[in-house]
């Protein structure tokens, strides 16, 4: 299959496009970039010149190829809502380039993002799905919020977790995230909500916990009213939340791997953590 992947250079869509390639497909990467080229011809993939607000660029992409994976995303925690914006118009653009072909079209869930996913979900004649993944995307390379609570405790001088620290977050490792996107364009039915969870809940305190230790700094309780002054006020409304809980991450993981016969076998959270998130 002849696959056009967004955000194909980022560190998801890297993964992706290496699983796409050994799995026998044929990769069209977008990029805006000549050192994304570069990198995407390395791995073996094509080049597709354009970026997310590039709409004749992603329609043409998406026009030319067998089936979509759309994973860039414009990340602006300033103005949120402009970035879904701007998903939506990308989605609603690729969507009508392949719309009654019958193709896949795998995008990403974002926060707030109900407009683009129900924009991909009501094509007709397309398989489109869903694909929500967990908070932590971990492994090497990761810049995403474990890297920022490592850096928030080298700051502050503590490694902190909120209340009793028992609140949970779901994890997947980087390259069980990819076999998800691959297996989703591969075999999801239309309309499928999928949930790339790899460990269903770690506790926030066992996270301090590997932090404090391999920094060598105290490991503290917090309360939710200095959470935003520690952390900052995004990552303090996170880091208080059980996510796990909140989205019922043991029977939405059970579905995701009964629909798709697909499985996590790499690294879980903490052991990943040891091996790579303290290095320098």
């Amino acid at each position: 299959m002849r696959v056009f992947v967004t955000g194909a250079t980022g560190f998801i869509g890297s993964a992706v496009v290496r699983e796409l390639i050994d799995a026998g497909h044929t990769v069209v990467g977008l990029t805006r970039s000549d050192s994304g080229a570069a990198a995407l011809k390395e791995a073996g993939a094509q080049v597709h010149r354009g970026a997310i607000d590039d709409l004749d660029s992603l329609h043409s992409g998406a026009a030319a190829a067998d089936g979509v994976i759309h994973l860039a995303f414009h990340h602006n925690f300033s103005d949120h809502a402009t970035s879904v914006q701007m998903d939506l118009h990308a989605v609603e653009t690729m969507g009508a380039a392949i719309e009654g072909t019958g193709s896949p079209f795998v995008i990403t869930a974002h926060l707030n993002g109900e407009a683009p996913e129900n924009a991909a979900l009501s094509l007709a004649g397309v398989r489109s799905s869903v694909v929500s993944l967990s908070p932590s995307v971990h492994g090497k390379g990761d810049k995403g919020f474990v890297p920022m609570l490592i850096n928030i405790a080298r700051t502050k001088g503590v490694s902190a977790y909120i209340g009793d620290g028992s609140n949970r977050w779901p994890a997947i490792h980087r390259l069980d995230a990819a076999r998800l996107f691959r297996r989703a364009l591969e075999v999801a039915p239309a309309g499928s909500r999928l949930d790339g969870i790899g460990d269903e809940g770690v506790p926030l305190r066992d996270i301090a916990a590997v932090i404090g230790r391999h920094l060598n700094l105290p490991v503290v309780s917090i309360s939710r009213e200095e959470a935003d002054a520690h952390f900052g006020s995004f990552l303090g409304s996170v880091a208080a939340l059980d996510i796990s809980a909140m989205r019922d991450t043991t029977r939405l993981s059970a579905q995701t791997r009964e629909l798709l016969g697909w499985q996590p076998v790499h690294p879980r959270l903490l052991p990943d953590m040891e091996e790579h998130y303290f290095n320098n």
